[in-house]
């Protein structure tokens, strides 16, 4: 066990390995570059041409400039790993544009290889992964060891105390060792694997000779004096004290804190979509549809004419939605009934009578939701998000379903996590608009690109089943 009246490894050394990733973020890219030139024997600049270290130098800066601007370099102890990568790639990225619009600005972009240049790319932004990767993995084998670690004691005894407790014995890569809980309560003898210590009088002295460095303070939100009074009796302690209040009674959209004219605030409900996730989301989405649409677009034009032909009316059908913090905007689809445009409110039903053969067919294949992926590119929707409901619908629903209109923190979807789970197509009850409303939330709380991808394929399968949907 390390000396527990030394400070932890990772305090000490935090910004020296701060310090430490930049220079050897700075050295890949640099180093790629002459790597690349070197192993070209026809290659249009030298290494150490004036031009090449200029554009190493430019380079350099950029990354300086542009890197920390995504968190990159911030402590990840405790964090997804899979998001600093997305965050590498999408900052390295717009250090390529940079160095592109510069390139072509100034005229020089003739005087690099393409293939080099691609070639650097490339190989850097695998070179900055691996790094990233072999960093994870050595500082994962120190605080296996007991080294790197924050130890960290719990005040409360609540399902936030426990959940946290859990989670860092779950976790033991993340660095964090809950060496002691303490709580003013008398009933609670016991949280997890740790008693509970009822002397508060001796905690700022606890602190101090475990050499803890931080104290999460678990009580709900109306124990506002004892936060206080803990706060009192730890005036003089340099211990980092953060507060996780249980707020277990509330529906979170996006839990996180944020700060507003230097107040900080716990955001109970607020969209994902901001900062890096806001750029992932639309990459994702512009770079899919469009890939998509060029890939459907013979299957495209069978489906137009076979709705052309199968009955009067326009071959797309727009519908009024609400989209993104339920601003109105007009959905595409193929038409699947007889054009009837005062006929919007009534949902669609099994065997409904308004609906064409081939209308049918579209319908339980999905077919008919192809012309959204232009509503995609058109930014008013994403790929994956909550099906957006006719108007009339939510002014039914709003009142009847809890959190109903949170589903409009982020973009509608052409698919989402409720349709792939079996909520799609009608919504006859109550309780299904209740399942559907409870997973288009779960999505939006737990966001991520492999989450999309994950529903992506899962829609796929879905489709090729040819499961019902009206």
């Amino acid at each position: 066990m390390p000396n527990p009246t030394q400070p932890a490894l990772g305090v000490r050394y935090a910004e020296i390995l701060s310090l430490i990733v930049r220079l050897i973020d700075l050295s890949i890219v640099n180093a790629t570059w002459v790597l690349m030139l070197l192993l070209q024997p026809n290659a249009i600049l030298a290494p150490t041409s004036e031009k090449s270290l200029a554009f190493l130098a430019f380079t350099s800066l950029l990354v300086i400039l542009v890197f920390p601007m995504f968190g990159i370099y911030r402590s990840w102890r405790g964090r997804n790993l899979i998001d600093l990568l997305f965050r590498l790639t999408a900052a390295w990225s717009i250090v390529l544009v940079a160095l592109v619009t510069l390139g072509g600005l100034t005229q020089t972009n003739l005087e690099f290889s393409r293939l080099s240049f691609g070639l650097w790319a490339v190989a850097s932004l695998l070179l900055l992964f691996t790094s990233r990767l072999i960093l994870s993995w050595f500082l994962a084998f120190l605080r296996k060891h007991n080294f790197n670690l924050k130890r960290v004691v719990i005040y409360g005894t609540g399902p936030q105390a426990a959940r946290l407790l859990a989670h860092t014995e779950q976790d033991p890569d993340a660095g964090f060792r809950i060496v002691a809980v303490f709580d003013e309560l008398k009933h609670k003898k016991k949280l997890g694997s740790h008693h509970v210590n009822n002397d508060l009088g001796k905690l700022a002295e606890f602190l101090k000779e475990h050499a803890v460095n931080e104290l999460w303070i678990t009580l709900p939100l109306r124990e506002e004096e004892r936060v206080r009074s803990m706060m009192r009796r730890l005036r003089h302690s340099t211990v980092d004290i953060r507060l996780a209040p249980e707020i277990d009674s509330l529906r979170l959209i996006h839990k996180s804190v944020s700060e507003v004219m230097g107040t900080p605030m716990i955001n109970l409900s607020a969209t994902p979509m901001t900062g890096i996730n806001r750029f992932i989301k639309a990459l994702e989405d512009r770079l899919l549809s469009a890939l998509i649409l060029i890939l459907i677009s013979p299957i495209f034009i069978i489906i137009a004419l076979l709705v052309r032909l199968s009955s009067p009316g326009p071959v797309i059908f727009k519908q009024k939605r609400l989209g993104w913090d339920q601003k109105e905007i007009k959905v595409y689809k193929f038409r699947t009934m007889y054009f009837n445009p005062d006929d919007e409110l009534r949902q669609a039903k099994q065997d409904d009578e308004r609906i064409t053969p081939i209308g049918r067919f579209l319908r339980r294949t999905s077919l008919d939701e192809l012309p959204q992926f232009f509503n995609v590119l058109q930014g008013r929707m994403s790929i994956v998000g909550p099906r957006p409901h006719a108007l009339a619908h939510n002014e039914i629903y709003k009142d009847l379903v809890a959190d109903y209109m949170l589903r409009h923190k982020v973009k509608p979807g052409i698919t989402g996590w409720a349709q792939v789970n079996g909520y799609r197509g009608e919504t006859d009850t109550i309780e299904k608009m209740q399942k559907r409303v409870e997973y288009d939330l779960y999505y939006i709380e737990h966001w991520s690109l492999w989450f999309d991808l994950k529903i992506i394929i899962a829609t796929i399968k879905v489709v090729f089943q040819c499961k019902n949907a009206y």
